[in-house]
């Protein structure tokens, strides 16, 4: 069995998880800035979910792992400060993501690869659902081709469906599937496996490489749009307007990004403002049971409690303080157990925290019967009645 490690959020306590995981990722790859992104499961703000194995095979290191929202930065001072010069690839299994280099946009969608390096700065954020994905790292001097070439492949959307990027995913999600059938002297053997694949599918996209289409730039577009709205919450003034402006876009190109998606802008910002305020207002943190339900309100862009209240009994059936008075009057929740059943297992392909999680838009389902549900709070995790998606497809 080849070596590994593992590392499971669930066995630290909940303010420890984002950083414990976010420094093991800067050791895997490179110095870089992690934020959290909300998320559509249901649970405290920060009980960030991540599952991470390890996999060395010489020089190569491949990194299976599933984890909530969150945004990836690396700087120019971060590269100053800290190069390995190692290219970057991520197969994704569950999910959706995007990436910026300077004003390169590109989105990735299941069964595509993402590429980039260490020497280069970027942006990458997900959608609002976990992601599932097997990372990769190679240092440059492995691929077999001249920098300036196997460079023009970087921010590149490969596809792991056909020819060799199928060929190379298949491998990646065996050998993520289970390390059982190989002996730890197979690790720089199948390290130069994986080497040889990735030279072949970067001297493949070099030379037929395709421009970005229209549709995939609105795309990607319109994750980064809703990665800022999710940012800005909180502004009052998270108008169609300023959004649109921000992006150097139009209104009516605004507003027919989402339409795409069914979505109207007003109803995005407005369900995931009140999908914050549902999550705090039933948190059992003594912190937020102690703030008032106005200040929740305002915390996530109504200044008004009395429109605030309005939109929250339209969604939600009931007005904020009836639901607070509900949560209260349910039996406390105690151990770990109860706010990670279901959440260890994150194997490539695991689709139970994947898709659409329950009780989230679309699902149909309460989340309390799901491997994402909080023991005894069904009625106070459901996403707002007739909610817009909080992904972009």
């Amino acid at each position: 069995m080849l070596h590994e490690s593992v590392f499971r959020s669930v066995d630290l306590p909940v303010d420890a998880r984002f950083e414990a995981w976010a420094e093991l990722l800067r050791q895997t790859h490179a110095p870089m800035g992690l934020v959290p992104l909300p998320q559509s499961r249901p649970g405290p703000a920060d009980d960030y979910y991540a599952h991470q194995r390890l996999i060395p095979l010489g020089d190569v290191t491949i990194w299976p792992a599933t984890f909530d929202p969150i945004v990836f930065r690396r700087t120019p001072k971060m590269i100053r400060q800290s190069d390995p010069e190692t290219f970057h690839l991520s197969l994704l299994l569950q999910g959706e993501g995007a990436a910026t280099w300077g004003r390169q946009q590109v989105a990735y969608e299941a069964q595509d690869f993402h590429v980039n390096c260490t020497s280069m700065a970027y942006e990458i954020l997900t959608g609002t659902d976990p992601v599932t994905t097997v990372g990769l790292e190679i240092p440059r001097s492995l691929v077999a081709l001249p920098a300036r070439r196997a460079d023009q492949v970087i921010g590149s959307r490969l596809s792991g469906r056909e020819g060799v990027g199928a060929l190379l995913a298949q491998f990646l999600m065996q050998l993520a599937a289970d390390t059982a059938p190989y002996r730890p002297a197979d690790a720089p053997r199948l390290g130069t496996v994986v080497a040889d694949l990735i030279t072949a599918l970067f001297a493949h996209a070099a030379d037929t490489e395709p421009r970005l289409t229209p549709e995939a730039h609105g795309r990607t577009l319109l994750l980064n749009i809703k990665a800022f709205i999710r940012r800005h919450l909180g502004d009052p003034d998270l108008t169609p307007t300023a959004i649109a402006d921000v992006h150097h876009i139009s209104r009516s190109y605004l507003h027919r990004l989402f339409q795409a998606e069914g979505l109207t802008v007003a109803a995005y910002v407005r369900d995931q403002r009140l999908r914050n305020a549902h999550r705090d207002l039933t948190d059992p943190d003594p912190v937020l049971r102690a703030t008032p339900i106005h200040a929740i309100g305002a915390r996530w862009g109504f200044p008004r409690a009395a429109e605030f209240s309005r939109a929250f009994r339209a969604a939600y059936g009931m007005p904020p303080g009836e639901l607070r008075r509900t949560v209260d009057a349910l039996p406390s929740e105690s151990g770990p157990s109860a706010n990670d059943s279901g959440r260890n297992s994150a194997h490539p392909g695991d689709r139970r925290r994947g898709g659409r999680p329950s009780g989230s838009p679309g699902s149909g389902q309460d989340t309390s019967g799901g491997a994402l549900g909080r023991s005894g709070r069904s009625s106070a995790t459901a996403a707002p009645r007739g909610a817009a998606s909080g992904y972009a497809s």
